[in-house]
């Protein structure tokens, strides 16, 4: 099946046959289709049942912290909450696309109880670094989720590397997940860091928040642990934390083509080319909090998580209609594709040893 990209000498592939007269049509087309069958319609009892779950697992795990004490079992208690910061990560995740309110204002305030007080997370910091991803996923240029900062994603890149992509880009598949246990305090400091900034709207709100957390958080495990075990907790708990979040993010684009500005699609494949979804059960779909139907969520952002799995069985079947390629695989799959393609990228900076 063709992809709608054909092969350049150089650099990442592009868009090929329908002109420029046709860009958007099939996505006006297929969106008509998703509306007619009300799967934008907002599903307010099923995130009320879910929201309320997954504060319930996070005030649980609070008070079996308190509960324990001072005791090592509280490594089980790090791992409880780390699934649940997670949990809480996918919540904010929902409402900064509006999938849970309709109105702005209420997503912005419930997304910065539950990101910034919640989990140390800046809302902001993240609605407007996801908002640039979602644009132009996998663009080298547009894409912050592709920069080269620490690991490449193309061989492009790899030939241009400098600082730590160019030291770490070359094994940088056999690190991804041991660094993904810095993704959690990487999350906190790059929300502290965007409070710096201008543009940053309702800085101060945020910044207190933020900081409401990390005094909390801190305090507790220093008023009920040791201070030997609550590094320890710390460390298991943000490690874990941060994997969690990298393992649920990296199935959905790495290993995806990448694009360039010499790259020229129109939404629909933008979206579906550079995206992969993962097959599985409801486990599957809780664990990844719906992001595992990626290909349908970039396609309608604003659709309820929980109406996506009907909605890949359209966008899959149309897809087909208009010959645009459309990947899915096992959660396994995916993670061999991604590491795969980051150890491909970075041939060039292990050549030059």
């Amino acid at each position: 099946m063709s992809n709608g990209f054909k092969e350049k000498e150089d650099g990442p592939p592009q868009r090929a046959g329908r002109g420029d007269g046709k860009a958007g049509s099939d996505f006006a087309r297929l969106s008509r289709i998703i509306v007619a069958e009300g799967l934008l319609d907002r599903r307010p009892v099923y995130y009320a049942v879910r929201v309320s779950l997954i504060l319930g697992l996070l005030a649980a795990g609070w008070a079996a912290f308190v509960l324990i004490g001072d005791s090592w079992w509280q490594v089980i208690t790090a791992v409880v909450l780390a699934v649940a910061f997670g949990q809480v990560a996918l919540v904010a995740h929902d409402l900064a696309h509006k999938q849970i309110f309709r109105s702005r204002r209420a997503s912005e305030t419930a997304g910065r109880i539950v990101g910034n007080l919640g989990i140390g997370m800046g809302y902001g910091w993240w609605m407007n670094k996801h908002t640039r991803h979602h644009a132009n996923p996998n663009h080298e240029e547009l894409d912050p989720d592709v920069e080269p900062d620490i690991f490449v994603w193309s061989e492009g890149q790899a030939h241009e590397a400098k600082g730590l992509a160019r030291i770490l880009g070359g094994w940088q598949a056999f690190l991804f997940f041991p660094l993904l246990t810095l993704e959690g305090i990487n999350l906190h400091v790059s929300s502290v860091r965007a409070l710096s900034r201008p543009t940053m709207k309702h800085r101060w709100l945020e910044g207190v928040l933020l900081f409401a957390h990390f005094g909390g958080y801190l305090a507790a495990l220093f008023m009920v642990l040791s201070p030997g075990k609550a590094l320890v907790f710390l460390a298991i708990h943000q490690g874990l934390f941060g994997v969690y979040l990298g393992s649920i993010f990296a199935p959905n684009h790495k290993g995806m083509p990448t694009l360039t500005n010499e790259d020229s699609l129109d939404f629909l494949r933008r979206q579906v080319l550079t995206s992969r979804n993962v097959r599985g059960g409801w486990f599957t779909d809780v664990a990844l909090g719906g992001l595992n139907y990626q290909i349908e969520h970039h396609l309608f952002p604003s659709m309820p998580s929980v109406n996506l799995p009907r909605a890949q069985r359209i966008v899959r079947d149309y897809c087909a209609e208009i010959d645009v390629s459309y990947l899915e695989t096992s959660l396994i799959g995916s993670y061999k594709q991604a590491l795969g393609s980051m150890h491909r990228a970075g041939a060039p900076l292990r050549a030059k040893g």
